[in-house]
């Protein structure tokens, strides 16, 4: 008998993940959609997660433990053993709705869409339950509708990918650099030949206070070079250019502020330099209020100015952190 594909390859990037890992792959193995695969690679954990990993026999599940590599190898290593007509990327500390997976492949269907996005939920880790919704739009590309750069959520995590997109196109998570899933969402998103949403939060992003995505340290200065290679990714698509203006000046913007919880005061005080330097250079006009006009009055009159973010930051440190 002829061996068929499953509609959905799940891709879990696993690593020190014992806390979370249960609840994660408990939320995948009920889905209310069968015909899936769960690929777990554990990259080099050192508490009990393979124990807890091994517990489980269900027979869609393909398990790899590699030594640590980082989460952009390991992801990339998880497209590698895909077999799915669709792919989708769940974090380890991540859980989804029990009909996430029929929902989004029933709407990819519908639509014959490469890509499709839903919103999501941020939890946090003292239960405070939050939803996103992210702007509505109807099925789409990249090139006729430009504010997906800017509006959307670009982690991995809340969408699935037609297989052959990603595997046809030879896009990979960026290795060896901190938020390494930016540049992968961007270059899915010009290279779809149709994006569809549901407008239900079907994903469980649960953020935890020391987490990578929280923690601050001179892995900051990554986030520059993602941004340029977003950046040079799109340099032949002028028509992009207002709106990839508009995602530069937002992500910097975000982790300049977010430099007042770095741990050396001192390497977020020279970030917020060089980050000013960058749009200076790169999005010379950047100070204008189109950039910030979603940030509210105060915002905006700091997050424009250097002097004003080294300040805040300071002040932000001295009386926050011990």
């Amino acid at each position: 008998m002829k061996q068929v594909n499953p509609d959905i390859s799940i891709i879990v990037p696993i690593y020190n993940a014992e806390n979370y890992i249960k609840k994660c792959i408990d939320s995948l193995i009920h889905q209310t959609k069968q015909e899936l695969e769960f690929i777990l690679v554990n990259d080099g954990s050192t508490d009990h997660t393979e124990e807890i990993l091994l517990e489980y026999k269900d027979k869609r599940i393909k398990y790899f433990k590699n030594k640590n590599q980082g989460i952009g190898k390991t992801r990339n290593f998880g497209i590698s053993k895909a077999t799915g007509k669709y792919l989708m990327f769940v974090d380890s500390d991540d859980f989804l709705e029990k009909d996430a997976c029929e929902v989004l492949y029933k709407k990819a269907l519908q639509e014959d869409s490469d890509l499709v996005i839903c919103d999501f939920y941020k939890l946090y880790e003292n239960g405070t339950l939050e939803e996103i919704h992210q702007m509505d739009f109807q099925p789409t590309t990249l090139i006729e509708t430009p504010r997906l750069l800017h509006k959307m959520h670009l982690a991995p995590w809340n969408k699935i990918y037609k297989t052959t997109l990603i595997k046809e196109n030879k896009i990979q998570f960026v290795e060896n650099l901190k938020y390494e899933d930016a540049p992968f969402v961007v270059e899915a998103f010009l290279k779809a030949k149709k994006i569809a949403k549901v407008n239900n939060c079907l994903n469980y992003y649960f953020i935890r206070g020391n987490s990578e995505t929280t923690v601050r340290d001179r892995k900051c200065f990554d986030i520059l070079k993602i941004v340029d290679k977003i950046r040079k990714s799109l340099k032949h698509h002028p028509e992009l250019t207002n709106d990839l203006n508009q995602l530069t000046v937002r992500i910097i913007t975000n982790y300049t502020i977010q430099q007042r919880v770095q741990k050396d005061i001192q390497i977020g005080m020279d970030f917020i330099e060089e980050a000013f330097s960058y749009l200076e250079k790169e999005v010379p006009d950047y100070k204008k209020k189109k950039y910030y006009q979603e940030r509210g009055f105060a915002r905006w009159i700091i997050e424009r100015s250097k002097t004003l973010s080294k300040l805040y930051c300071k002040l932000y440190h001295r009386f926050h952190t011990k």
